[in-house]
């Protein structure tokens, strides 16, 4: 991913300024920010209430639930929308940050070791006390990053193994109080299981107002020390050696994670909190190398999956929140694998798929060109048997070439139809085919010093990928070249212009080749 940070001492700070923005992404982060939470509280605030639970159904049909869910009428509805879209925000900044960082797997450990601290948090009075909880669970999950970093540091063992040794280890004991709780009387009542995997529904004005604290802490963290968290991010070694407290920073960003953690437990549970830190946030990287544009997609992903999942389990009785965010946040990321417009699968093979058919019409028109040549320009057209035999395919094959140019209106057919003539489009490409190939040959033998018999392959493959730029640049070191370095003519503008044997009248070609 470009970065935009220079290796230079006192540098990094201004490039990365340059490229990113002082701040929080320039491009109306903060307001897009700030218009999501404004209207989430004002849906959570809307009058009136049919259903203490999200999903809960009387008998009624997909469209008239999905018309109430949108009436925002249900308190417990508006509650699990608002704190899924704060989680989304909070969730798809840090998680940003988590992937460029290859911490992904820190997220997960941190958000299985919060689970003895969620345990200590209900011991504490008994009560699912959403303050209580949050400390506890925070200070489970800073113990836990601790233990990684100490197990590193003082042994051999790598970080990935201290990883899953802490996620496994802390979520073990997490269990067994969970399951000791869940057996007292208090406890079962209490709803303690459900942070395993989250459920929306039981969201309240307590957890939403802790959420809204957590997400407005990330908001400004992210915005005031953005071009801290971005050079560290990116050169962690080339930031301490300008001045930038590399670790400090690093501590502080683990600190809001585990924030981001504990918040997001009620919501979607222990087992599944990573996958919305980190399946936006990979989303987001696939579409963009820009680390503000990631950061904004990452959190407007994390938003709209969020919203998603909510909308869903409300449809259908029983259908959990967390889960469905978690399948909803899966399908947005299948979608930018296979369709994102620089990384995506198809797109990729659909421009590679695309590339290789006009490497092969450029190769005929280059033999068109050479057929031309060998007789001297005599006559317009070339036979199928004369492209077959330049091209050493069969007639068949040539006829399938012929067929390509014809549909790109690169050529047309004459006489029988077993001959094709060159329109003026497919002329101007022959010849800027032949002309690349030629001069390249010429610059290797000239510039690199290569025998005149090594350049012709290295000649097919630059010859479709040289830009007029290039090319003019290469032309005026060339001193204009009239011949390659076998003694074949490199055609040139006038060449282009007139075209094959006086083929074409100057006015259709006269716009070709003007020199900047």
């Amino acid at each position: 991913m470009r970065h935009g940070i220079k290796n230079t001492p006192g540098k990094g700070s201004c490039a990365a300024r340059q490229r990113h923005g002082a701040g929080f992404p320039s491009i109306g982060v903060r307001s897009i920010l700030l218009r999501l939470v404004v209207v989430a509280f004002v849906v959570c605030l809307a009058p009136g209430c049919l259903a203490d639970r999200i999903g809960d159904l009387t008998e009624t049909s997909v469209i008239d639930q999905a018309a109430r869910f949108f009436s925002f009428r249900d308190e417990s509805l508006r509650y699990a929308l608002l704190g899924t879209i704060l989680l989304g925000v909070n969730c798809g900044l840090l998680g940003g940050f988590i992937v460029v960082r290859k911490l992904s797997l820190m997220g997960d450990a941190l958000s299985h070791a919060v689970l003895p601290g969620v345990a200590i948090g209900f011991l504490w009075n008994m009560t699912k006390d959403p303050l209580a909880i949050f400390i506890g669970a925070t200070i489970a999950g800073l113990l836990g990053a601790l233990t990684v970093s100490a197990i590193t540091h003082t042994t051999k063992i790598k970080e990935d193994a201290a990883l899953g040794m802490v996620l496994s280890g802390y979520f073990a004991a997490g269990y067994c109080l969970t399951s000791m709780i869940g057996r007292l009387e208090t406890g079962n009542k209490a709803g303690i299981d459900h942070f395993l995997f989250g459920q929306a529904a039981a969201l309240n004005r307590d957890d939403i107002l802790l959420m809204s604290v957590v997400t407005a802490l990330t908001v400004l963290c992210v915005s005031l020390f953005y071009k801290e968290f971005l050079v560290t991010s990116f050169d962690a070694a080339f930031a301490r050696a300008v001045g930038f407290p590399a670790t400090l920073f690093h501590n502080g960003l683990m600190l809001l994670l585990a924030f981001s953690v504990v918040i997001a437990l009620q919501a979607v549970g222990v087992v599944l909190v990573s996958a919305m830190l980190i399946t936006p946030a990979a989303s987001a990287y696939l579409l963009t190398d820009r680390m503000h544009r990631l950061l904004t997609l990452s959190a407007l992903f994390g938003v709209a999956t969020g919203a998603i999942g909510a909308f869903l389990s409300f449809l259908e009785s029983g259908l959990p929140t967390g889960p469905l965010m978690v399948l909803a946040a899966t399908l947005v990321f299948g979608m930018a694998f296979l369709f994102g417009p620089r990384h995506g699968v198809l797109i990729r093979w659909w421009r590679q798929r695309s590339r290789g058919h006009r490497v092969r019409r450029e190769n005929t028109l280059k033999a068109v060109y050479q057929a031309l040549e060998r007789r001297e320009f005599k006559g317009e057209s070339v036979t199928l048997l004369e492209l077959a035999q330049r091209r050493r395919e069969t007639e068949e094959e040539a006829r399938q070439q012929a067929s390509a140019l014809i549909r790109n209106g690169l050529a047309t057919r004459h006489g029988t139809g077993e001959q094709i003539v060159l329109t003026p489009e497919g002329w101007l490409r022959a010849c800027e085919i032949v002309r690349n190939h030629r001069l390249w040959e010429l610059y290797l033998t000239n510039a690199a010093h290569i025998a005149a018999d090594h350049v012709h392959e290295d000649a097919e493959k630059i010859e479709h990928v040289l830009g007029e730029d290039v090319v003019r640049q290469i032309e005026r070191r060339l001193d204009f070249a009239k011949t390659d370095p076998h003694g074949r003519p490199i055609p040139s503008i006038d060449d282009m212009r007139r075209g094959a044997g006086g083929l074409f009248g100057r006015d259709e070609l006269v716009g070709y080749g003007k020199t900047t």
